[in-house]
């Protein structure tokens, strides 16, 4: 544990330590009942098993301060079920398996950046771009006179996610999505 953190100093997104396990807080709030002593209502998300707990912690309680560590990294290759990835600064090589990944290994494609979660110097986690840049590599042909707004279709990317598009996205053609849900943005690049 490399510190303490105050229940005062919570904030969203910070990375805390409980029960020697990292956690990320996803929402707090701060409670203080017309009798008794104040309280903050968290709910937290477990960084290496992704399970959400809502524990309540006592205003002025303390918790762990987790040796966690980001390093932008550049995706490298998927072997099996890992994804490496190298460090752009020393050229060192780590690997996440799919399961880490997540929906996020629907978005990597080589030379990517992403910043790597490190926790007691193993890689845990990843957060990719908001957007990233893919290109069609199967989907079905605009027929002429096909007019209806907001009609969609799905589409393959060069990753093999496939996402709804609009009528008039080809094959070949670059699209930006959006890493967060996994929605098509904008179409960059026709083919």
């Amino acid at each position: 544990m490399a510190g303490v953190i105050d229940t005062s100093d919570f904030r969203k997104g910070m990375k805390i330590e409980v029960d020697g396990e990292p956690f990320e807080i996803v929402e707090f709030q701060h409670v203080k009942p017309g009798k008794g002593s104040a309280f903050v209502r968290t709910s937290i998300r477990n960084l290496l098993t992704g399970r959400v707990l809502q524990p309540t912690f006592k205003s002025g309680d303390k918790v762990g301060k987790p040796d966690i560590e980001e390093r932008d990294m550049q995706y490298l290759y998927k072997q099996g079920d890992d994804f490496y990835f190298m460090d752009n600064r020393n050229f060192e090589q780590t690997y996440l398996s799919e399961a880490a990944l997540g929906e996020s290994k629907n978005f990597l494609k080589e030379q990517i950046s992403a910043s790597i979660l490190f926790y007691n110097g193993k890689a845990i986690g990843v957060t990719l771009p908001n957007a990233v840049e893919l290109k069609v590599t199967k989907c079905d042909p605009g027929v002429r006179g096909d007019t209806v707004s907001g009609a969609l279709k799905p589409a393959v990317l060069e990753t093999g996610y496939e996402v709804s598009v609009p009528l008039f996205i080809n094959e070949g053609d670059v699209l930006k999505i959006d890493t967060r849900d996994g929605k098509y943005l904008t179409r960059v690049g026709a083919a």
